[in-house]
């Protein structure tokens, strides 16, 4: 049997304001794609398969596009839910939806609940067996007292979760062999963290040790947008599409599971590709705009940090001619000589005059002297404020 390892989808989101919906809409091309090509029998998506508890109408077509897609090409759907879904609206309709091979698993009480397939035979009682549970997004604070834990932290919740589970595995292996794949949309600890991700807590608390997975085949873990292995039986599949730059340079992609009768027989890597690249650019605007080394950048999305010892002017407008998609632009000055430690308010107290004031303001605010043009439309504002006080 062979699964497909996703999370992360967050379906709806968009990336420093540009909508992300056709990106989308082509990563479940490519997934559909992948479902047929590789034969897979069951896919997995721990978590966050929408950016928001309350989705758009055409965001949740996507997702219903999605699932009838995927169970067309033979697949059956395990999905759980994760820290922006809303876990009630995802698992609506859940028992309808598993007569057509969707299984959701958003609910506590369906923790111990797996969806159990044959690895020997479709008829075979005595064949192993594959149980596949769903951890949903637990938050402490809402379910500690239902799981009967006193303290209301991500590893007490998550151990009182995995206990539940492996309580029923060991009814289940009494009466024949099982091999087991738990989802959970969590943050385990050694995991490499992104921009992107949503904090699950403060302090790095949220964090879960690694062995509380351990005894299962595999664990699917959604949360972390970074494809990544933590060990042999325990992954992050990753988010299928970049959602911040400091994905730049993330291989996007899922895991291919093989399960024969006994136990995990492979993982193999999948890729995506991305519809746009990311480019992080730094240096000054007079080489980011004349080097050829860029030209790669023209047609990606672009965060640029200028280094220029004085902001340019018009340097977004100047940037976007030859990178048009630059989406963020920052500052970091380099070679200015160091300047004595004052306030603003000092400097403004020192001010001469009301010109030398509003040179100092646009100098605090940009970090960059007015030039004479600048400096005589500021006078001549000044002016006729002037002018329209005597008058009155």
């Amino acid at each position: 049997m062979r699964l497909l390892h996703t999370s992360d989808w967050h379906l709806g989101r968009s990336f420093h304001g540009v909508g992300m919906l056709d990106a989308q809409r082509s990563f479940v091309d490519q997934l559909v794609n992948a479902v047929t090509e590789n034969a897979v029998d069951v896919v997995l998506i721990a978590g966050d398969v929408y950016d928001r508890a309350l989705p758009g109408v055409d965001v949740v077509g996507l997702l219903d596009d999605a699932l009838v897609r995927l169970t067309a090409a033979g697949a059956k759907v395990v999905l759980t839910s994760g820290n922006h879904d809303s876990a009630i609206r995802l698992g609506f309709a859940s028992r309808l939806l598993e007569r057509g091979g969707v299984h959701l698993r958003t609910r506590l009480a369906e923790l111990d609940q797996p969806l159990l397939l044959p690895l020997e035979g479709t008829d075979a009682e005595d064949g192993a067996l594959l149980a596949i549970y769903g951890i949903p997004w637990l938050e402490p604070r809402l379910v500690a007292e239902q799981l009967g834990v006193e303290t209301a932290s991500h590893f007490e919740v998550t151990r009182a979760a995995t206990d539940l589970i492996r309580a029923d595995l060991r009814r289940r292996t009494c009466h024949g062999t099982v091999h087991s794949v738990v989802l959970a949309h969590t943050f385990a600890s050694g995991g490499v963290s992104s921009d992107s991700e949503r904090d699950l807590s403060i302090g790095g608390v949220g964090a879960v040790p690694l062995d509380l997975f351990d005894g299962f085949s595999y664990t699917a873990l959604g949360h972390l947008h970074g494809r990544q292995s933590l060990s042999s039986n325990v992954r992050y599949s990753g988010s299928p599409l970049a959602y911040s730059f400091s994905e730049a340079r993330h291989q996007k992609g899922g895991w291919l599971i093989d399960v024969g009768p006994a136990g995990i027989a492979g993982v193999t890597e999948l890729a995506w590709e991305a519809p746009r690249k990311l480019a992080v650019l730094r240096g000054g605007i007079t080489e980011l705009l004349e080097s050829t080394d860029h030209a790669w950048a023209e047609n990606a999305y672009c965060q640029i940090t200028l280094t220029d010892a004085q902001r340019p002017a018009q340097a977004m407008e100047r940037l976007r001619s030859r990178f048009p998609d630059t989406l963020v632009l920052g500052f970091d000055p380099q070679g200015v000589a160091a300047k004595p430690a004052s306030s603003y308010s000092s400097r403004l107290a020192e001010a001469e005059d009301d010109l030398s004031v509003c040179c100092g303001f646009l100098n605090h605010v940009r970090g960059r002297e007015p030039d004479d043009a600048e400096r005589a439309a500021l006078a001549a504002a000044l002016d006729n404020v002037r002018l329209q006080e005597a008058s009155l």
